[in-house]
């Protein structure tokens, strides 16, 4: 039972990968022709179906060493009523790469990469400037607010609520915007389409 059950797994990761590799091919998170991905696998560098790193909610096969920077510059400001702490859950995953204190290579127990994230995507530890990640996001937010749609009640477009669709157990983390396996095909790896601030528009009721 146990060898199947392992089959199972390793035949259920390979068909994702297969509509990963469709949707990730040729976009930013297409590291199959890097120098440094000696696999030249598409999926390696995140999720491995074997050994994964099980210690992050919603990391499903988690393959990427984690960052080890315990503290973040966050955002702050005299508008901003929900409280924000440091980044946790899914977007730990995120600046796992994008934040540069981790080489892009330590994935599958590799420790000792030397090409970090450069360019725009890396945001470094000051997020200071960006949009704040990882704070609950509710009626009660939308309320005192008063800037905000109610989450629980109104539809993002994508098929439900803001809640049931873009939150990540209710709070707002970098994949409330951001795809990173690019389903909807749109640049910057956005969830949905900004034209005209639609995305913004989804939760700012401005």
């Amino acid at each position: 039972m146990k060898k199947i059950n392992c089959l199972l797994l390793v035949i259920a990761f390979a068909t994702l990968s297969q509509f990963g590799f469709a949707q990730i091919a040729g976009t930013g998170h297409d590291f199959s022709g890097q120098s440094w991905n000696t696999t030249t696998e598409i999926c390696i560098v995140c999720h491995t179906p074997h050994n994964a790193d099980n210690t992050v909610a919603n990391a499903p096969l988690w393959n990427h060493s984690l960052s080890n920077v315990a503290a973040y510059s966050i955002y702050s400001g005299a508008t901003m009523n929900a409280t924000v702490g440091q980044p946790d859950g899914s977007s730990k995953l995120c600046l796992s790469c994008h934040d540069g204190t981790v080489a892009l290579e330590n994935f599958g127990g590799v420790t000792t990469g030397t090409n970090p994230m450069t360019g725009n995507a890396n945001m470094g530890t000051d997020l200071s400037n960006d949009h704040p990640v990882s704070f609950t996001y509710d009626a009660a937010l939308a309320s005192t607010d008063g800037g905000l749609f109610n989450p629980t009640t109104t539809q993002s477009g994508l098929g439900g609520t803001i809640t049931n669709t873009m939150l990540i157990s209710g709070k707002m983390q970098c994949s409330s915007c951001h795809d990173v396996h690019n389903s909807a095909n749109i640049n910057g790896l956005l969830l949905k389409s900004n034209s005209a601030s639609a995305l913004c528009l989804t939760c700012h009721n401005k």
